[in-house]
C-alpha cells in the first residue's frame, strides 16, 4: 500500500474536508476524491460518508483510521531519526505567536536558530489569532496566559508578569485604588478593559475598576501608546522591561504584582499530541527553552 496515499486518508480524516486536504498537499480536490475513491476500491469498503455539507468517517472507515494512524506515525520517526543522525533536524517548521511576542522574543532569537539548524526552514506565522494548530498546519504555538486546556503538549517556556507602567512624571501612589480615578489605556480583550487585579507583598488582593478614553487590540501598539504618555498601560514585563531600564517607562506599582486574568501566566509551548515529536519540533523547542525566561526577557 502507498503510505502517501494513506496520509492523505488520514489528513482528509483529520481536517474533515477533501479541499482542506487537497490544499494541505497541494493538489486539486477532485484528485484527493479519486484517490480515497481509488483507496476504497482497493480496500472493499466505504470510508467515507458523503454529503454536500458534511465528510465524516464510516464506522468502517474510523476503525481503518485508528490502526493506521501509528503505523504512519512510526514510518515518519524512523525517517526523521534515520535523517537526524546524519543531516541534524530538517524540512519547515510552522511557529505562531502573538504579533507582539514574535517581533519582541522570537525574531532576535532567529539568527542563532539558523546558526544551529542550517538545514531547518522556519516560519514564523504573527498572529493574535488563535490559529487552529491542525487546520494551519502549526508545528509548535507559543500562547500566552494561565494553564492551557486541550488535547496538545504543552511546556513552561517562561514565567511572566505585568506591570502598570507610565511615562516619567506620571504621579505615583501607594494604593492601587488611585487608578480608577485616572483614564488608562486599555487593551481590547475583555478581562484587561475593566478590571485590573493587584496583590501585595502580603498576599492581600485588590480589584481595581479601569477605564479610559484609548483601547487598542495590539499589545505593540498599546506600549507605543503609553511611550507616548496617553496613560497607564498594564503591559507584559518581556514586552516592556527594556523601556523601564532605559527610563522611557516607570513601573507605577513595582511592590504589587498584577494582572487582569490570572496571578499564574507564562509563556508556553503548546503543539499537537501524538505518539512522535519530530526532530525538529524538539531542536526548536530546546533552543527556546536555553534562551527564553526571566533572564533573557530582561534583557530584550
Amino acid at each position: 500500500m502507498d503510505t502517501r496515499l494513506l496520509t492523505l486518508f488520514a489528513d482528509t480524516a483529520r481536517l474533515g474536508s477533501f479541499a482542506e486536504a487537497a490544499r494541505l498537499h497541494d493538489l486539486d480536490p477532485s484528485r484527493v476524491s479519486r484517490s480515497i475513491a481509488q483507496l476504497e476500491e482497493r480496500l472493499g469498503l466505504r470510508l467515507f460518508q458523503r454529503t454536500t455539507r458534511r465528510l465524516t468517517l464510516t464506522e468502517a472507515g474510523g476503525l481503518y483510521l485508528s490502526r493506521i494512524t501509528p503505523l504512519l506515525e512510526e514510518i515518519d520517526r524512523a525517517a526523521d531519526e534515520a535523517r537526524a543522525v546524519t543531516a541534524g533536524p530538517h524540512g519547515t517548521l510552522r511557529l505562531t505567536a502573538s504579533v507582539a511576542f514574535a517581533q519582541t522574543c522570537l525574531v532576535p532569537l532567529l539568527p542563532g536558530l539558523r546558526a544551529a539548524y542550517p538545514d531547518l526552514a522556519i516560519e514564523l506565522i504573527a498572529s493574535d489569532a488563535r490559529l487552529d494548530l491542525v487546520e494551519n498546519r502549526i508545528d509548535l504555538a507559543i500562547r500566552l496566559g494561565a494553564v492551557l486546556e486541550g488535547d496538545w503538549i504543552t511546556t513552561k517556556l517562561m514565567p511572566t508578569r505585568y506591570r502598570v507602567v507610565a511615562t516619567p512624571g506620571t504621579p505615583r501612589s501607594a494604593a492601587p485604588g488611585a487608578l480608577a480615578q485616572i483614564p488608562c489605556l486599555l487593551f481590547t480583550l475583555p478581562e484587561f478593559r475593566n478590571t485590573w487585579r493587584f496583590r501585595d507583598a502580603s498576599g492581600a488582593e485588590t480589584e481595581v475598576p479601569v477605564t479610559g478614553h484609548i483601547t487598542i487590540s495590539n499589545a505593540l501598539a498599546l506600549a507605543e501608546a503609553a511611550r507616548a504618555g496617553l496613560g497607564p498601560a498594564l503591559l507584559a514585563d518581556w514586552l516592556i522591561a527594556g523601556d523601564i531600564a532605559a527610563g522611557r517607562l516607570i513601573d507605577l506599582f513595582p511592590d504589587h504584582e498584577v494582572t487582569a486574568t490570572s496571578f499564574d501566566t507564562a509563556a508556553r509551548a503548546l503543539y499537537p499530541s501524538r505518539a512522535y515529536v519530530p526532530a525538529k519540533t524538539r531542536a526548536v523547542l530546546d533552543h527556546l527553552r536555553a534562551h527564553l525566561g526571566p533572564a533573557g526577557a530582561r534583557r530584550i
